[in-house]
């Protein structure tokens, strides 16, 4: 089997959930090797990602090692099943992998639960709002560079529009609301295509006003992304160098345990319908 050229994160999760597997079944890659009637280059290179796995050898390598969660099983022969080609590819040789990546997972959440602390959700953001974030990067993009992320942004918005969308709740904090990114003009229309979105049955807009005081993770954004087991939550966190994508069972417990402390300290839907209002009337 030829390697794959071009890993997706996806891709390599799925590989890692494999190896997590064997390790609580307490077998090393050569005892797992004979007892799966392969060698250990194969397990190796498929738990890595490199090779791909079909759903039937998902479940065979599940069953061996006496995996006792059948819905967690059912939900990795489903992304072995995967084989389309999302529209994130499309923008493969312009974007950091990051960016790609993040669009496929938010692709398949179930799920999505965010705080941002300085700018608007990407999921929430108009074109105008997107094109003056981008235009603060150092160094700039060149206008063909800038149209591609702008336009990358923008389409991620589209699985809100889905069948079967996610269920999304934003807390957004209220510097982020009071950034005037693009000038006056702009940043009251991003606050007015935030309160249409907050209109929607899967979306809800949480404010966290400044009143609030502080929080765990205050200075910086996080996005929880619910998979169709809980095995298969992601947390992605903004870094100086792109997203950072984290999986471990105790990593996700503890942002679990920040949203909801965050969400404790930030006002209801409704009233942060109006603290938005508030804000738009004073930009």
């Amino acid at each position: 089997m030829a390697p794959r050229k071009a890993l997706t994160a996806r891709q390599r999760r799925l590989g890692t959930e494999l190896r997590k597997i064997r390790e609580h079944t307490g077998l090393s890659m050569t005892q797992a090797a004979e007892v799966l009637g392969t060698d250990r280059t194969t397990i190796s290179n498929t738990e890595s990602g490199r090779f791909g796995v079909s759903p039937e050898r998902v479940r065979t390598w599940a069953g061996h090692y006496a995996c006792p969660d059948a819905a967690y099983v059912d939900a990795l022969a489903a992304m072995a099943a995967e084989r389309f080609t999302g529209w994130w590819e499309d923008y493969r040789d312009d974007l950091a992998s990051g960016a790609l990546d993040l669009a496929e997972l938010e692709h398949h959440a179930v799920g999505i639960r965010c705080v941002q602390i300085v700018y608007m959700p990407g999921l929430l953001q108009n074109e105008d709002y997107a094109r003056a974030v981008f235009a603060e990067v150092v160094p700039p993009f060149s206008a063909a560079s800038q149209r591609r992320r702008i336009s990358h942004r923008l389409k991620r918005r589209d699985v809100l529009d889905r069948e079967n969308p996610p269920t999304c709740t934003f807390l957004i904090h209220e510097a982020a609301l009071r950034m005037t990114f693009g000038g006056p003009v702009v940043a009251r229309a991003q606050l007015d295509y935030l309160l249409k979105e907050s209109e929607r049955e899967n979306v809800t807009v949480r404010a966290i006003p400044f009143e609030a005081g502080g929080f765990p993770e205050s200075g910086s954004s996080t996005q929880y992304v619910y998979g169709p087991v809980p095995q298969l939550d992601t947390v992605q966190t903004d870094t100086p160098t792109g997203p950072a994508f984290l999986d471990a069972e105790t990593r996700l417990a503890n942002y679990r345990a920040v949203l909801d402390r965050i969400e404790e300290r930030s006002l209801d839907p409704e009233r942060s319908r109006d603290f938005i209002r508030g804000i738009a009337q004073q930009v």
